[in-house]
């Protein structure tokens, strides 16, 4: 009776165990959804939107200017951001404030990435903490799950303009 209790109890830790493994494995590599809250992605991602996150393209190195990503936050690492990539290595990025009267620029080091909100007026991103190193990056945001009348991809910036090509 006691070693037929013990085995189920073993078998029964045995596929917790495997199971619990195969949803990390999932949600690492693969993708989960995620619940946006802040205002500093408006009007393309509202408070409390739901969306799906990708994490294939941070481990292949596929991202690209225009994504969203959802980033481990530069200034407090217990939290997540998302926030829309305008610039890769190597590129030539605006780094002022669009009411600024003098624009400066930058180049983004190797290995980061420069990250801004698609609400510039409301939001904290590179401008304010600097180019974000392409390891904290989490995962890419390429669906919009909720509210149902928005289901869909994700509509390009409406900061367009802000991508630099030299």
């Amino acid at each position: 009776m006691l070693r037929n209790a013990l085995g189920q109890a073993f078998r029964f830790l045995g596929y917790t165990v495997q199971y619990g493994c195969i949803a990390h494995c999932a949600f690492e590599y693969l993708g989960g959804i995620v619940v946006c809250s802040g205002p500093s992605m408006e009007p393309t991602i509202q408070n409390s939107d739901i969306v799906f996150s990708e994490n294939l393209s941070r481990h292949f190195y596929c991202i690209r200017k225009g994504d969203i990503v959802i980033v481990k936050s530069p200034n407090d690492p217990k939290s997540n951001i998302c926030k829309r990539v305008i610039g890769l290595e190597g590129d030539k990025v605006c780094t002022s404030n669009p009411s600024d009267f003098l624009k400066s620029h930058s180049y983004v080091p190797k290995g980061h990435v420069w990250l801004e909100g698609d609400n510039l007026r409301n939001s904290t991103d590179s401008r304010y903490y600097g180019p974000v190193p392409y390891g904290l990056i989490r995962g890419r945001i390429w669906l919009k799950i909720w509210p149902l009348n928005d289901f869909g991809f994700l509509r390009a910036s409406p900061n367009g303009h802000r991508f630099l090509d030299d």
